[in-house]
């Protein structure tokens, strides 16, 4: 999420053009004035520094949540097995560094479509400035289908 909002590929539909100043990188700060600027935006400091990014907190936030519940379980499950078979179990930092915790965690297909449907909800009412797949920051809500 952070680096699309830097990286460019020529030709893809889904990257900003490079020879073309971009809406999405357009500082809100300009638009502080405007009576028709997100409150975010007209309220300006770090709530307008919070607003611009806040598809990528969101995302972030999101990911580490589901990673940290992850582990948990999986610390769980895996001193469940171990107790079964009468062995000591494992710490959730000895768990974090197994091989069996990470072939969880790349297999986990499910997480990749809540992520992206989370991502495809949330990019409805949250903006990432600079990103392509953003609404410009300082964009009027009622121009953007908000």
């Amino acid at each position: 999420m952070f680096l699309t909002a830097y990286l460019v590929q020529r030709g893809s539909a889904e990257s900003k053009d490079p020879d073309k100043d971009a809406p999405e990188d357009e500082d809100p700060a300009l638009h502080r004035r405007d009576p028709n600027a997100p409150w975010a935006v007209r309220r300006g400091g770090w709530v307008a520094r919070l607003y611009s990014h806040s598809l990528g907190m969101a995302s972030l936030i999101i990911f580490m949540a589901t990673f940290v519940m992850h582990l948990w379980q999986s610390t769980r499950h895996a001193a469940e097995q171990a107790a079964q078979h009468n062995q000591p179990g494992e710490t959730i930092l000895s768990h974090l560094s197994s091989g069996q915790f990470w072939f969880e965690s790349f297999q986990n297909w499910q997480s990749e479509f809540l992520s992206t449907g989370a991502l495809v909800l949330l990019a409805i009412w949250l903006r990432e400035r600079g990103s392509p797949e953003s609404k410009p920051v300082a964009a009027p809500d009622e121009k953007t289908g908000h």
